[in-house]
């Protein structure tokens, strides 16, 4: 007999009246939402002073606050707060049953914002860099992380036992494909690149880095399945709702507009169709394996430019940057246990993940880049911007480990890597690209 949170637990179950004892009340839920919601934005924004001041945008900061709130520091050092403020037990109703969905939200909201502001006429015109580089990013690092997948598989304890080699591998590849895509938006925006060709080229290679990687992160959940329908699925389902939303949402949105618009404003049922129009894409792309980021952006691409899209961002962006996205970082903060890596040896395999991830995504893209004409400094803030995973690659390796993909240990290892690259990207684009102009 062991005892769970104050109940026992008899022969690996907790009795039925132990976990009614656990379960919250719908009232203490919400008291317990609102303490988390007023701790998070805190710390988050006093986080973010500091960050400003060593040139970081406010979302870094809230990245590295959601590890800090985590077990990772909060938990180390005072873990009766960390606990009272995070209660966590995945068999009763508490912090990850309502967190999860609110962060999905935010990325979702905030992916739409993004497809929003996507500029795809700059995209059309410097289409063969972006393409370049986006091959450059994905097949470099993916060799490097399939590689040390290889390794690590039959080396180490990093994967789980009964794990396949051929699984572990496509997936700490595709890992180290990943782009932080809204990170990226994010840092172009702080960095004024909106609109440049050096902004234009990043961002249309990172949305094509992400989505294959999320195409082979669906190989890999359906190999693991044995239904190799399931990526098929996945990636022609993603291709059709492309189809769809490009050929049959955007015409009939830009005839409608005229009844969404009023004296040169959004109306208030034009906002309603526009967030519930983001919300059936991200439904779609979730249920097709793809994540819910990808149907907000694809959405958010789709939304006429001029007035919708101007009111759709005032309305909708303050709420999600300040409110729901800082929700997302905390999430992930409390799956991440740093603490694990407290060996040499661990230590030395997180910081050959870090310079491999380095090395197959910032060098390729900037050689990528510079091969298909684009100034040597240009090239390098590519390069630069493109090395930053952040936000996305925390997504895909919450997906490996909610799936029994990857171990604690290197989730803790991808987890220092994504924070790791994010933070660099700010401060090696300022020494080595310095002040930037807009260009087309």
């Amino acid at each position: 007999m062991v005892t769970v949170g104050g109940c026992q637990r008899r022969h690996g179950r907790v009795s039925e009246s132990a976990k009614r004892g656990l379960v919250m009340k719908n009232s203490e839920l919400a008291e317990q939402f609102f303490i988390q919601i007023a701790v998070i934005l805190l710390f988050c924004r006093v986080v973010g002073i500091v960050a400003r001041r060593l040139g970081q945008p406010q979302v870094v900061a809230e990245m590295i606050a959601g590890v800090c709130l985590g077990p990772s520091l909060l938990g180390l050092f005072f873990p009766e707060v960390q606990a009272a403020l995070f209660p966590w037990n995945k068999l009763t109703r508490d912090t990850q049953s309502y967190l999860y969905p609110v962060s999905q939200l935010g990325l979702a909201l905030y992916m739409f914002i993004v497809g929003m502001e996507f500029r795809l006429d700059i995209v059309r015109s410097q289409w063969r860099s972006a393409v370049a580089v986006s091959l450059a990013g994905m097949i470099c690092p993916f060799i490097l992380g399939a590689g040390l997948g290889w390794y690590f598989h039959g080396h180490t304890k990093l994967f789980p036992a009964g794990s396949s080699v051929w699984g572990s591998a496509t997936f700490l590849g595709a890992s180290m494909c990943i782009t932080a895509f809204p990170m990226l938006a994010r840092i172009i925006h702080f960095k004024g690149l909106n609109g440049t060709r050096m902004g234009t080229v990043a961002i249309g290679a990172g949305a094509i880095d992400d989505a294959c990687a999320w195409c082979l992160l669906a190989v890999v959940l359906s190999a693991m399945e044995k239904s190799p329908t399931a990526a098929l699925y996945s990636i022609g389902g993603g291709i059709l709702l492309v189809l769809f939303i490009s050929l049959i949402v955007r015409p009939v949105l830009l005839k409608i507009q005229r009844w969404l618009v009023k004296g040169e404003q959004l109306t208030e049922p034009g906002l309603v169709v526009c967030l519930a129009l983001m919300s059936l894409s991200a439904y779609a792309t979730d249920k097709l394996g793809l994540h819910a980021v990808f149907g907000g952006f694809l959405m958010g691409t789709a939304i006429p430019r001029g007035t919708i899209v101007r009111d759709m961002t005032a309305r909708t962006e303050p709420m999600t940057v300040a409110l729901l996205l800082p929700l997302f970082f905390t999430f992930s903060g409390l799956n991440t246990r740093i603490g694990l890596l407290n060996t040499a040896e661990g230590w030395l395999m997180s910081l050959v993940v870090l310079a491999a991830a380095m090395a197959g995504k910032g060098i390729s893209c900037w050689l990528a880049a510079r091969a298909t004409g684009v100034p040597n400094r240009e090239a390098m803030g590519i390069g630069i911007l493109m090395n930053a995973r952040g936000l996305m690659e925390l997504i895909i390796i919450n997906i490996g480990r909610e799936k029994g993909l990857i171990s604690d240990e290197l989730f803790a290892m991808l987890v220092i890597m994504a924070i790791v690259t994010t933070l660099m990207a700010s401060p090696i684009f300022d020494r080595l690209v310095g002040p930037t102009k807009a260009s087309s």
